[in-house]
């Protein structure tokens, strides 16, 4: 059976690894020149970078499943216990115990947070823990926080920045059922589910790239670079008859395809923003990933200790904010100044660059709801973050919708 891939980003490269394994001819067919979606390597100015940070956590079964089976090495990303350390001295760390010890003993041991706002966590997690982490009817994480008193420093430290970094969406809009939904499957799940796995190759290298050799290896083909104008009905693209295909591109790329996709809810999009700074190679963080909680950016990354670029930070800037009236260089120096004013005198950068992917994510309301994987065409199937029906819009999500879309693939031939 030929199946066609449109789409080589992470949901894509799941589905047409999930398709090769089963005897599935596969090709995918990809308008870049690299792979990976939202999640790839980018080359401005003659610079290998990532158009963005994305870190994973041990909860991510489907995509460490699929990074095994196409053999991408386990050191291709550092494994840490769950750590949240920041400049202004609020520290968390999980204890190696069996769950919900675990979690329970790190938050009333973290550091920077009064012994009241701890056991109030602990609280916290326990009454999610009591419904089954369901929240009814679903408002946002902001109203969810007030109604269980978690304002504060542990609000500040813990809570709003774990909202944006897996939702990308401020704690006033986002989905308070998909965060108890993260909290559900990281913090209180097993020990090594909130592990921390920072990536030590860029994110091309870490799964689409090593998939598409694996489906190479089995017989399927990459197709970068060119961009698909027409599918029809019949499943052919451009003219080239496949049996199924699977549309694994971001909602806002589907319109071409609408006839045979039918309606889908108009959703709203939030940014991401990316600020490397190259210092001198001794500048380094006091660990891989600090937090910032005094201006712009949210997390700062140690590229020199993970990839091994010396002097090189990444700066993350999550969601909408002021930041999008500001220029590139405005924000570089943003960013250098809470830098310096986490760790102290700091040489001026040697260069920077601000990669901003103004269509990072969908935004992750309450009640959102999500299309699935099946469309109006039979054969056709959707694959993305944007179609998990409980997961925020991560690589785990797109990893978990493409497996799911060649599954269909498989049941229906």
């Amino acid at each position: 059976m030929r199946v066609a891939v449109i789409g080589g980003g992470y949901s894509g490269m799941a589905a047409a690894v999930t398709l090769a394994a089963r005897g599935a001819a596969v090709t995918v067919f990809e308008s870049g020149p690299v792979l990976g979606g939202r999640a790839r390597r980018v080359r401005p100015r003659g610079r290998d970078l990532d158009n963005g940070q994305h870190i994973l956590i041990g909860a991510y079964a489907e995509l460490l499943r699929l990074m095994r089976q196409v053999g991408v090495p386990a050191e291709a990303a550092l494994r840490l216990p769950l750590e949240l350390r920041y400049a202004e001295g609020f520290a968390l760390r999980a204890l190696w115990l069996p769950a919900p010890l675990g979690l329970l003993g790190g938050l009333l041991a973290m550091r920077g947070a009064p012994i009241a706002e701890r056991w109030g966590a602990v609280r916290f997690m326990l009454a999610l823990r009591r419904c089954g982490f369901r929240v009814e009817p679903d408002g946002s994480v902001h109203e969810l926080l007030a109604r269980h008193g978690q304002n504060g420093r542990i609000g500040r430290y813990l809570w709003r920045p774990l909202c944006l970094a897996a939702l990308n969406t401020p704690p006033q809009r986002a989905s308070a059922q998909v965060f108890a939904t993260v909290l559900r499957d990281s913090l209180a799940g097993l020990p090594e589910a909130s592990d921390l796995l920072l990536p030590r190759v860029d994110l091309s290298r870490l799964f689409p790239e090593p998939a598409a050799e694996y489906l190479r290896a089995h017989g399927g083909a990459i197709r970068t670079s060119r961009t698909v104008h027409r599918v029809g009905a019949d499943a052919a693209v451009d003219g080239e008859k496949f049996a199924r295909v699977v549309l694994a591109v971001g909602p806002h790329q589907l319109q071409p395809f609408a006839p045979l996709v039918g309606e889908l809810a108009e959703f709203a999009y939030q940014p991401i923003y990316t600020c490397y700074l190259q210092y001198a190679a001794s500048v380094r963080l006091p660990c891989p990933m600090l937090g910032l909680a005094a201006g712009l950016a949210q997390w700062a990354f140690d590229r020199g200790a993970l990839l091994g670029e010396k002097g090189r930070i990444a700066c993350v800037i999550s969601a909408r904010g002021d930041h999008q009236q500001l220029s590139h260089e405005e924000i570089a120096a943003a960013c250098h100044r809470e830098l310096a004013h986490a760790l102290g005198a700091l040489p001026d950068p040697l260069w920077s660059q601000v990669i901003a992917e103004k269509r990072a994510t969908i935004e992750c309301t309450p009640g959102l709801r999500r299309p699935g994987p099946v469309t109006a065409t039979a054969g056709i199937f959707l694959a993305g973050d944007y179609t998990d029906p409980e997961y925020p819009p991560t690589l785990e999500a797109a990893v978990r919708s493409g497996v799911r879309a060649a599954k269909l693939v498989l049941e229906t031939t």
